[in-house]
């Protein structure tokens, strides 16, 4: 039986309006970076990012990985800040029915590739906060452990005390499905910019998902 649902944060329940990474990365951090010595390329970034190479992978030039994402962190929660001060950190117009999904008696959690002060900065935000049992952003003692790596779903798995059988991940990216499957739990792309192939079930916005729950647990009326 169904008795949680594991979420994505970015791009699932919030988003950045004009956020480019490429800028981002550009404007934001290589300066913070260059301020420590540090020269790393875009390109180079963006692997690490998308899974394509390891966080740890930066240690080859001579830099602390850790640190070196700390410092990443840090001008990320910079950003953040700068952009909520202007309005345009926005939450999707379906994010209430995270209320109905609590409703419901499921434990929720909140998992993000983002540091954990980044992620709780936009639940508090909007005052999602409260409709998490647990919540995890990266983990600096296992960099490599965001998603799609598992790691990060099985600890909130593990805090909820619930088996893999026993939950959903719901997500936007490659990264949140692949995550699920690697965990081996069922997974539901929303699918807000684009489909992601290999899902286990695809909906549009949140209140289709709280139908597919519906279904799932035998409420939905005949």
């Amino acid at each position: 039986m169904l008795k949680g649902l594991i979420f994505d944060v970015d791009e699932t329940l919030v988003y950045y309006e004009g956020y480019d990474h490429r800028e981002w990365y550009k404007k934001w951090v290589m300066p913070a970076l260059r301020e420590h010595g540090i020269e790393l390329d875009y390109e180079t970034y963006r692997k690490t990012v998308t899974g394509e190479l390891p966080r740890s992978y930066i240690e080859r030039f001579g830099i602390n990985h850790v640190e070196f994402w700390k410092i990443v962190d840090k001008v990320n929660m910079r950003y953040r800040r700068w952009l909520a001060e202007r309005g345009k950190i926005r939450p999707f117009s379906d994010v209430n029915a995270l209320a109905e999904l609590k409703a419901m008696k499921l434990k929720l959690a909140a998992v993000s590739n983002a540091s954990q002060e980044c992620t709780e900065f936009v639940l508090n935000l909007f005052d999602l906060r409260k409709y998490f049992d647990v919540i995890y952003g990266k983990d600096y003692s296992y960099l490599d452990g965001v998603k799609p790596n598992p790691y990060l779903v099985n600890k909130a798995l593990k805090t909820l005390g619930l088996k893999r059988e026993e939950v959903l991940l719901v997500g936007d990216s490659s990264n949140d499905i692949l995550a699920g499957k690697n965990a081996g739990i069922k997974t539901v792309n929303i699918t807000r910019f684009g489909r992601i192939d290999g899902a286990d079930y695809y909906v549009e916005n949140l209140w289709e998902l709280v139908e597919l729950v519906k279904k799932m647990l035998g409420n939905q009326s005949p």
